[in-house]
């Protein structure tokens, strides 16, 4: 939520100056502050007492601590202030405790205070220059977010050849075109060697291709680490069940640990399934009704399937928005992904801007849908859209994956005209139906 509310008023004001009519009424810039305690209110300001409240109202326990395991059911909490106490579970233990940023063995970076994910997204200051090491969500979206509140230089640093990099190729560039003409630096292929804050409170990056060539310096106020995350399980006590400590764990479709006997399940992040918010919390109602069935069976002599419950979007639809601008979103395999998987597919391509609708969205839209179509099956398997406004797409794309509606019956799914909508019966007509 943080990232979000950072990049929505960036949004709204690139809107406004889209739209011919809308764009006269716009006078000033971004005010900074203001996105910055807009930012503050959906996090609660830092506080967790809605979401206690919440617990309270679902008559669930609170122990505050650092809870580690301690053996099998057995979960010691020590509070910060007050005598350790242990919780014994008759059935189950979750364990949910996500993932943290993952910090590259870079010379000089431990002590260059440089930011992460969580300093990034709560920070309350604007850096001027602005330097970021990574190319994926992270990277692209905080480097949106804070040339559009007003960092006079910001620079990404990638060691891949193109930013994100887990999406089809056009996303990617898309994002690049657009970055360039707002005047975000990407500079591909290169590796960082060192990083040093001088007592002044610069910072700089040694910089160089990946053979060591081009050497350059990089001077910036305020740098991020965004290369990756790593799970938090190094000391919640993996080692008293056998498993071990900082490692990801590995999981059944019902979230049960493997390895780790009948009553150990693993929700979120650090599961490494899928390390998006809204598949972490599908993955916990999976993982509680799965528990539920168990114990039912236990309890009746009835053995409820528990795959009924089962986290099967994991695998082949998992949806995901980036929210830069154009915003990006996809759902299921690139067509990269689809061809090493063995499937046999074709690819459909549109110009967004082409459909009615877009234009009304805004003035020369631009943006681009791809459909990746099981031939065998005639069944769509991925998804992607790039555009102004194509989060709002995925969730249809989404149904379309999950449901495994063939073609010729999700012709008959008519979307309204004028909405940008439309493009799902022009990539339909695309493909021959």
């Amino acid at each position: 939520m943080p990232s979000k509310a950072l990049l929505r008023s960036g949004q709204a004001l690139r809107a406004a100056l889209g739209v011919d009519g809308a764009k006269q009424a716009v006078t000033g810039t971004i005010d900074s502050a203001a996105v910055l305690r807009r930012r503050d209110s959906f996090t609660s300001h830092w506080k967790d007492d809605g979401q206690v409240r919440w617990l309270e109202r679902q008559h669930i326990d609170l122990a505050r601590g650092k809870g580690r395991l301690a053996g099998e059911r057995r979960v010691t909490v020590t509070p910060q202030d007050g005598p350790e106490f242990t919780l014994s579970a008759r059935h189950a233990v979750a364990v949910c405790t996500g993932s943290r940023a993952s910090i590259p063995p870079i010379p000089g970076i431990e002590s260059a205070q440089a930011w992460t994910s969580r300093e990034a997204t709560s920070a309350q200051a604007v850096p001027r220059r602005f330097v970021i090491i990574g190319g994926g969500v992270v990277a692209c979206e905080m480097a949106d977010a804070w040339r559009t509140l007003g960092s006079e230089e910001v620079t990404l640093v990638v060691r891949e050849d193109r930013i994100l990099g887990n999406t089809e190729d056009f996303a990617g560039e898309a994002v690049r075109a657009s970055f360039e003409q707002r005047g975000i630096s990407v500079l591909f292929k290169k590796r960082t060697d060192r990083v040093t804050r001088a007592a002044s409170g610069e910072v700089s990056l040694d910089v160089a291709d990946l053979d060591g060539s081009n050497q350059m310096t990089i001077i910036g106020d305020q740098l991020l680490v965004a290369t990756g995350r790593a799970p938090r399980t190094d000391e919640i006590g993996l080692d008293t069940v056998g498993l071990r400590p900082g490692a990801w764990l590995s999981v059944d479709d019902s979230c049960r640990v493997e390895g780790g006997g009948d009553w150990l399940y693993a929700a979120g992040d650090l599961n490494h399934r899928a390390l998006l918010t809204h598949m972490g919390k599908y993955q916990a109602r999976a993982c509680g009704d799965a528990i539920v069935a168990r114990v039912r069976g236990e309890l009746t002599g009835d053995p409820s399937p528990w795959s009924a419950y089962a986290a099967t979007a994991d695998h082949a639809a998992v949806p995901q928005v980036v929210f830069t601008d154009p915003e990006v979103s996809a759902v299921g395999l690139t067509h990269a992904g689809a061809v090493a998987a063995g499937l046999r597919v074709r690819a459909v391509d549109y110009e967004i801007g082409d459909v009615s609708g877009a234009g009304l969205i805004a003035d020369g839209y631009t943006g681009h849908a791809r459909m990746i179509v099981d031939e065998d099956r005639k069944v769509i398997v991925g998804m992607t859209f790039t555009g102004p406004g194509v989060g709002d797409l995925i969730h249809a794309a989404t149904v379309a994956v999950v449901g495994e509606v063939p073609l010729d019956r999700l012709w008959h799914a008519v979307p309204s005209y004028p909405t940008v909508s439309e493009i799902w019966l022009r990539l339909l007509e695309t493909y021959g139906l």
